[in-house]
């Protein structure tokens, strides 16, 4: 790597935890994506790319949440398809200690890119790691395994109040990535965590599936 013998340097994970002798066997696995900097905080020269492989629920293809939209008692399935995505900014949303702001902009400019829903908050934001989470089918907010780094963590079910002011409001709780597959044809989230300086992106496509 080219590093002199005085020179010091540090491995983390896309999350900036270092590696260490006690952390080695949790931290690194199969897959895993490690940077070597000259310290955890460093800032990234150029862009990384960290290609996300699992196997998708074929569900999140070929249903898309249709069966629970369309059995949606003759009402209009669309608004309930954006509330699964507000629910996610209303639950970042949920611990901020000043002004929670949420837009949400429909975008037809097409010489911007194809028309687009964005759902924009002001959130905690989620890691590399619970970005990848994220894209995985059918692991609720409220049940995921113990080690499992959800984009919830630390998530407190909210006190009753009217659905529109907590972040329970997704109608039929079939999740974000159904909510997007039936609306559009891809899904792109942009998220900077809080305490970190890296800028998160994940990309998931019914082409690239």
């Amino acid at each position: 790597f080219g590093i002199a013998t005085d020179e010091n340097f540090v491995i983390t994970t896309t999350n900036r935890k270092e590696l260490t002798e006690d952390n080695f066997s949790e931290l690194v696995q199969d897959g895993v994506t490690l940077y070597l900097l000259q310290s955890v905080d460093q800032m990234l020269l150029s862009a990384t790319k960290e290609r996300i492989d699992f196997l998708p629920h074929y569900d999140t293809l070929v249903k898309s949440g249709m069966y629970e939209y369309y059995a949606s008692e003759g009402q209009n399935p669309l608004p309930f398809a954006l509330a699964e995505l507000i629910d996610n900014s209303l639950s970042a949303t949920s611990r901020n200690t000043g002004i929670r702001s949420i837009q949400i902009k429909l975008l037809f400019d097409e010489s911007q890119g194809k028309p687009a829903v964005a759902v924009i908050d002001n959130g905690r934001g989620m890691t590399s790691k619970q970005l990848n989470n994220w894209a995985v089918y059918r692991l609720s907010k409220f049940t995921r395994p113990g080690d499992f780094e959800s984009d919830h963590s630390g998530y407190v079910r909210p006190l009753p109040v009217p659905r529109s002011l907590n972040s329970d409001i997704s109608y039929f709780g079939v999740g974000g990535k159904q909510a997007v597959f039936f609306v559009g044809q891809s899904a792109r989230m942009i998220s900077k965590p809080a305490d970190s300086q890296d800028v998160h992106e994940l990309v998931l496509s019914k082409e690239d599936f």
